[in-house]
């Protein structure tokens, strides 16, 4: 098993430097990324405005219930959601959703163009299928996930002081002005470390799985599934490792 991993790691760097080669022409390219952009970028807001919005209701709920004594401000239990939101929903837990629906995504797309031999046609006119297919969803999803992560972030705020106001579960005055209290910039810095490193991750994993697919429909499938299972791991183990080193 370990032989087994370091030859899919081996592999995964190979393909790493087939798709950083140089493009042939950058016109085209410029285009592809445009679309990655609404196509990965896009498609996403709804869904992590609806997500964040509610997990940040979620979290002022079990915050407020668990810190829940006369002798503690609301503002003490605004800086806690903060700082859950800010450090570690947003960042984390919206990279993977981002994960099984862009990932995904990613996979199914590569795999479907592999298994119907797109690529050798691409390869046969002079193109480098691994550049020119996977090289512009990098670039979309490290220019799109940081936007769709500080969407996370004002929403998760959001939906915690809605949720506040609308149960009666915090003075709301004193409450928002928690959420500028001890306030740490540092700690947005973190996130979007995270989000770069976590969007570099996505992309370019589903994109290994696809892009390596061989067989038919089912195939595709299964390298689908794996991707989203392969990029979640390493994303929970960078995150450890990101938060080790940063904080």
């Amino acid at each position: 098993m370990i032989y087994r991993f370091f030859e899919g790691l081996g592999a995964y760097f190979l393909f790493l430097a087939d798709v950083f080669r140089r493009p042939e022409h950058w016109r085209e390219y410029y285009r592809s990324f445009l679309r990655e952009v609404d196509l990965l970028g896009f498609s996403s807001i709804a869904l992590v405005c609806f997500i964040s919005l509610f997990m940040g209701a979620v979290v002022l709920i079990q915050t407020a219930m668990n810190l829940d004594n006369p002798f503690l401000a609301d503002s003490y239990i605004a800086i806690a959601v903060r700082e859950a939101i800010v450090l570690e929903f947003a960042p984390t837990i919206v990279s993977l959703i981002l994960a099984g629906k862009v990932g995904s995504n990613i996979a199914s797309t590569l795999g479907t163009m592999r298994v119907t031999e797109q690529m050798d046609a691409l390869r046969v006119m002079g193109i480098n299928p691994a550049s020119y297919l996977v090289l512009p969803k990098i670039a979309a999803c490290l220019l799109f996930n940081p936007i769709l992560v500080i969407f996370g972030m004002l929403l998760g705020l959001v939906g915690g002081y809605l949720a506040g106001d609308l149960l009666n579960l915090v003075n709301t005055e004193v409450y928002l002005s928690g959420y500028f209290m001890e306030f740490f910039p540092h700690y947005v810095s973190y996130s979007l470390i995270k989000t770069f490193v976590f969007a570099f991750i996505i992309a370019t994993v589903s994109a290994f799985f696809g892009y390596k697919v061989e067989g038919g429909a089912v195939e595709v499938g299964k390298a689908s599934t794996k991707s989203v299972v392969a990029m979640s791991f390493t994303i929970i183990l960078f995150n450890y490792i990101l938060t080790d080193i940063i904080l």
